[in-house]
């Protein structure tokens, strides 16, 4: 039952589960705000902080689900550009492949504070600990000091300080697209949006298998010790609203480190691989074979591996996506 990331990539590409992301997302289609109404400002929490917001004209999006969220609003001649370290995989494979052209790729590394001053950036899309960072001197704050403005993912706000702010993950994925909306003053379409992605959750919430959910563990990285996903993640919530059970979904955390202990004595019977752009999956599932740490687990030994590529499982609208693959996964996994 192994799923493998180009395969899966490719039924995407051809399933009507992407053709449906494409009509709700609006891909391709510029929406402008009213021309009077781009000047004010409007106050918008950024994780729980309030924050006064002008429309953005030169934005830069630090990976692919910024990226993505912005352009599922119809924003892309509001995107100056984007900064894709390598675990993205290629934007080309995007549903918004086309939107990604129209706009400037500014590094393949991590974000810095030098690239958005030089860009002439208005406006920062990243999450915290991911594309700001104390350790490497771009923050909001700082970002606020330059002027620029800047918008975290809400999913990342779970240990933002002084202005935490805890949403479970698909929420985090609705207000974010929402408060974009009114950053942008594209509410409309925002809210178009968001009832799509809301739409596909509930027709996936609906055929969920009965009885015990599967127990599954997601396997991010890490030999000595695994990262997984806490229940502040994606990865999360799509296992549990198809139908399964995170092993490690009562950890009040986002990307955590366990030890194998843990995995062995949770007896998973399905593992989820987060596929990265340069640590691959199949790599992934070679180690945990040979590893006397998990090749005598049932989810091992019987082969049970479901790829969720990386910006299916980072805060994006492609989590809708890699819910409706796991599902299906899940449906036959079952029968």
């Amino acid at each position: 039952m192994t799923r493998f990331p180009r395969s899966v990539r490719q039924r995407t590409l051809l399933g009507s589960a992407l053709t449906a992301a494409l009509l709700l997302s609006g891909c391709g289609a510029e929406v402008e705000p009213d021309a009077k109404a781009s000047s004010e400002k409007v106050t918008v929490k950024r994780c729980g902080e309030p924050v006064e917001y002008t429309v953005p004209k030169r934005a830069v999006a630090y990976e692919g689900g910024s990226a993505d969220k912005l352009f599922s609003l119809g924003l892309v001649d509001h995107v100056h550009g984007y900064v894709m370290p390598p675990a993205n995989p290629p934007v080309e494979e995007s549903p918004w492949a086309s939107d990604y052209a129209k706009v400037k790729m500014l590094s393949d590394d991590l974000l810095n504070k030098e690239l958005v001053v030089e860009a002439k950036s208005d406006f920062v899309v990243a999450g915290w600990n991911s594309g700001f960072k104390d350790e490497r001197g771009i923050t909001p704050e700082i970002l606020d000091k330059l002027g620029i403005q800047s918008f975290m993912h809400s999913e990342s706000c779970f240990n933002y300080p002084k202005y935490p702010e805890k949403l479970s993950p698909f929420e985090a994925l609705y207000t974010d697209l929402d408060r974009l909306g009114r950053i942008f003053q594209v509410e409309e379409k925002a809210d178009e949006v968001v009832a799509g992605l809301k739409k596909r959750v509930a027709a996936v919430r609906a055929k969920a298998p009965k009885g015990d959910p599967v127990p599954v563990f997601l396997y991010d990285s890490g030999t000595d010790q695994p990262f997984t996903a806490g229940n502040q993640v994606p990865p999360n919530d799509i296992i549990k609203t198809a139908g399964g059970r995170n092993v490690f979904g009562d950890l009040d955390q986002r990307w955590t480190q366990v030890n194998w202990e843990a995995v062995a004595e949770a007896e998973p019977e399905v593992v989820m691989i987060l596929d990265y752009g340069d640590l691959p999956a199949q790599k992934k599932i070679d180690f945990l074979k040979k590893s006397p740490h998990t090749k005598e687990l049932p989810a091992i030994r019987k082969d049970n591996f479901f790829i969720l590529d990386y910006n299916e499982g980072i805060s994006g609208p492609r989590n809708i996506d890699g819910l409706e693959k796991f599902a299906k996964y899940l449906g036959e996994f079952r029968s």
